[in-house]
């Protein structure tokens, strides 16, 4: 190499130098375009989840309806046993006093 050439990338080097602001704004705007992704791909990370959480709330209201369901069953026995005894004034036979029936 002689000493009236220059070299390609000291060319290349020069010519980014004298385009300063050019340089910058298109590393902004990369940098802008990264954070797009970046930030599109958490928004969807997060409205999976909060799917997922709503599905899960749904099968809970669900299991808790069942219970108030079961609780409801449970308690009518006793209030039927409860008003027989109190208000009634039934009581169960003792076993001597059962009858058995038997059908043919």
């Amino acid at each position: 190499m002689t000493k009236g050439q220059l070299s390609l990338p000291r060319i290349i080097f020069q010519d980014l130098m004298n385009h300063k602001v050019l340089l910058f704004l298109s590393s902004v705007v990369i940098f802008s375009a990264l954070a797009v992704v970046y930030y599109s791909h958490e928004t969807r990370e997060l409205t999976n989840e909060w799917d997922r959480q709503l599905q899960e709330r749904d099968s809970l209201d669900i299991e808790w309806r069942n219970l108030l369901l079961e609780e409801q069953a449970q308690t009518e026995h006793s209030r039927i046993i409860r008003i027989a005894t109190k208000d009634l004034h039934m009581k169960r036979p003792l076993p001597k006093e059962e009858i058995v029936v038997k059908l043919p």
